[in-house]
């Protein structure tokens, strides 16, 4: 199975944690469903189930080399996330925000390795989004339900999670047109325009990724009308998955140079 997940830190009825799930059938990518999770036990608990699968996550799995050695935590991975999982949130916000306010205009953020070729946001931005705290959020549920994290932890090889990141494959696709927003004021007709345009897009495999997506009219006009883009981005991180599952075990297509500190975004 490919599993594709938009995390929310803070899963509600009104902004779950969106799952989409699928498989791979002669170069097609098929969507089979949607799931949405409203609370993190649920989320925990899908995880944990007996399962095999390949799943492209958009939450990061690494902070920034620069920042863990400034301020002096472990530097291998497992001990790092578990140091930062005995924070709080408001510990987290008063810790960056002062390694934030030593540093110049223009450069307050430690960024991962990779943060510019993907256009990502820094795995220490605690606001706008909040992607610290998905970090603190779900890192600590994959490695409690013991998945397979290539190149950062040995798990359950039948459950193997991946950073992914629907932004990235988004702009291959569109440019940097805005396809989505969580405001009613902004869900304009023209973010709906662009959020049909990238499904198109994906349905003729017009990405380097060299997979087309297969969907139902159904799940097409549900994915045009969620207006949060929380589904269409659960869909391109299942896509970014089904490249993963292609290049295989052991990497899944992370480089050999990776940095096992910081972690990698799928297709970057």
């Amino acid at each position: 199975m490919l599993v594709g997940c938009d995390f929310s830190s803070t899963p509600t009825s009104r902004k779950p944690i969106v799952l989409a799930l699928g498989r791979e059938a002669r170069g097609r990518v098929v969507l089979e469903r949607i799931e949405k999770i409203a609370t993190p036990g649920g989320f925990a608990a899908w995880l944990a189930q007996p399962a095999e699968w390949v799943g492209g996550f958009d939450f990061p799995f690494g902070l920034p080399r620069e920042l863990v050695e400034q301020l002096g935590w472990p530097l291998q991975w497992r001990e790092c996330i578990a140091h930062y999982a005995r924070l709080s949130r408001p510990e987290i916000r008063a810790t960056f925000a002062a390694f934030c306010d030593g540093r110049p205009v223009g450069g307050k953020f430690a960024h991962r390795a990779f943060d510019k070729r993907a256009g990502s946001s820094p795995s220490m931005k605690w606001v706008n989004p909040p992607v610290a705290y998905m970090l603190h959020a779900a890192l600590p549920a994959l490695l409690a339900a013991g998945v397979h994290m290539p190149s950062l932890h040995e798990g359950d090889p039948r459950r193997v999670a991946l950073e992914a990141y629907p932004g990235l494959l988004a702009r291959e696709l569109i440019g940097r047109r805005s396809y989505k927003s969580d405001d009613k004021a902004r869900q304009t007709a023209e973010r709906l325009i662009a959020r049909k345009d990238i499904i198109t897009a994906l349905e003729h495999g017009r990405t380097r990724l060299g997979l087309a997506l297969k969907l139902s009219n159904a799940q097409r006009d549900a994915l045009v009308h969620d207006a949060s883009g929380d589904s269409l981005d659960a869909v391109l991180c299942m896509v970014q998955a089904a490249w993963a599952l292609r290049q295989g075990p052991p990497r899944y297509g992370l480089p050999e140079h990776m940095d096992a500190l910081e972690g990698w975004i799928l297709t970057c």
